[in-house]
């Protein structure tokens, strides 16, 4: 057999469910590759090695009385994940990424982290997120920047970053991700991952802080769309022979195909597409139709109010965190900032931007219905070095080692520029994919990840899986 953290999740399901391997020993695997990894790249904030280790050992008893006529095994039987550090896990502290924030371990488990409990997982711990999970990098002042597995001076995205960096290390499996403008596709395509986006309310959310507009989604982080529908199985059961992994062993239909560079934050950064993201847009349509799919331009009329009112409700949350007013200077300047503005801003103002946020939902998806998919870019550029958004010294932005400049709305206009075609997914509640189809170098491996999105209609998950596997993912 293959190394351990070689295997695909399925493959590691399989081998776990059978007695191949036993929950402590895929544990152990993790942990060790945790221990000797996390240093330099900075996935994991908190690993919780001692409870894993025990809870491994429980999934392996209760494998043991599987074979004398015990209950049947959950799903994810003895499976290694780990949590974004922006949702309660039991027992163990949660940072939020905040070095402002009192940090106490949590006295119950999350919405996300309990649906993958009683589907059989063990915990190996809490990665690495940006402070609140407010952007595009996961840098903070709590622990390391999470760094790229293909270049640890670039960046691994975020809000998810650590997580996608843990799976594409090999640290882990596959591993949750939550997503309110991006934060699952951003760090799938910088690290080279699959990264689903579900529909809103499919599955349990991943954040615990404000949302008034219902942005925030949790969803998987893989290394192939079969692994990924693995866990959205575990999180949406539903009949044996229709679920999301025997979709990924079908072909889809002949599809029509919107392909789109239009984005709503255009007018108001009009920043324009790297090279290597046209090359991989490129690539994408061209798979596409090999695949027997159509393709055609797809012009997108965004309305230019949006990127005022989505950063009026992105933001909302963060101004009603509680928060000592003597620790308010160990925030993030983008967070400071964003928080003052947010506490001063009226009901009225935060009620218009949802009310607009509402109204463009339904603009977008009337445009976006003349296609059965729409397929953009998933980055506009290659991933960033780290400390390239927050200005930050010495190649991160990890407090005390580091100084952050003190201009959030340049950072923030760089994740915009970066990041152009994530967060109008969220404002309509519609499931998209991040597929890891090309890379700088030319080859798979061979230089930096540069994926592409495809968006699809409510309900469209197991179509959006089935093509990234037709695709080869």
């Amino acid at each position: 057999m293959a190394e351990i953290h070689e295997l695909s999740a399925v493959r590691l399901r399989d081998a776990l469910n059978s007695g191949e391997l036993s929950a402590l020993q895929a544990a152990d695997h993790f942990l060790r590759r945790i221990e000797e990894q996390n240093p330099h790249l900075g996935a994991f904030i908190t690993v919780t090695a001692e409870q894993a280790r025990r809870d491994a050992a429980a999934a392996d008893q209760r494998h043991a009385l599987r074979g004398r006529g015990g209950d049947a095994l959950p799903p994810l039987h003895g499976m290694p994940v780990a949590f974004k550090d922006l949702t309660d896990v039991q027992g163990v502290v949660t940072t939020h990424g905040s070095a402002a924030l009192e940090h106490r371990p949590a006295v119950s488990d999350g919405a996300l982290p309990a649906a993958l409990k009683s589907a059989g997982v063990t915990s190996l711990g809490k990665t690495q997120v940006p402070e609140f999970g407010l952007t595009a990098y996961s840098e903070n002042r709590v622990a390391p920047p999470s760094r790229n597995p293909y270049a640890l001076s670039r960046s691994s995205g975020g809000s998810s970053g650590g997580s996608a960096a843990a799976v594409a290390a090999g640290l882990l499996p596959f591993a949750p991700g939550s997503d309110g403008g991006g934060s699952v596709r951003i760090p799938a395509a910088a690290c080279g991952l699959v990264g689903l986006k579900p529909g809103r309310g499919l599955v349990p959310a991943g954040e615990s802080s404000g949302d008034p507009a219902r942005l925030v989604v949790a969803g998987p982080l893989a290394r192939s769309a079969a692994d990924a529908a693995l866990m959205l199985d575990a999180l949406v059961p539903g009949p044996a022979d229709a679920s999301y992994l025997q979709l990924t062993g079908r072909e889809p239909g002949r599809l029509r195909i919107g392909v789109s560079l239009d984005s709503p934050w255009q007018a108001l950064f009009p920043g324009t597409a790297e090279r290597e993201s046209l090359e991989a847009l490129a690539d994408g349509a061209a798979r596409l139709e090999a695949a027997g799919h159509e393709t055609s331009e797809a012009v997108i009329r965004y309305d230019n109010r949006y990127p005022d009112a989505f950063t009026t409700a992105w933001t909302a949350g963060v101004g009603s965190a509680r928060i000592a007013p003597q620790r308010e200077a160990l925030l993030t300047p983008l967070t400071r900032t964003f928080r003052r503005r947010a506490q001063q801003r009226s009901t009225a103002k935060l009620n218009e931007s949802l009310g607009f946020l509402r109204q463009f939902q339904r603009d977008t998806i009337a445009q976006y219905a003349r296609w059965d998919l729409v397929l953009t870019p998933a980055l506009a550029q290659s991933p960033r070095p780290v400390g390239w958004f927050t200005g930050a010294g010495h190649g991160g932005g990890y407090w005390p080692a580091a100084e952050w400049a003190d201009d959030a709305d340049d950072d923030y206009r760089k994740q915009c520029e970066y990041a152009p075609w994530s967060s109008m997914v969220n404002v309509c509640g519609l499931p998209a994919i991040s597929i890891p189809l090309h890379w700088t170098g030319g080859a798979a491996g061979s230089g930096l990840p540069m994926g592409v999105q495809l968006i699809g209609p409510m309900g469209s998950e197991g179509l959006l899986l089935q093509v990234a596997a037709q695709l080869g993912f």
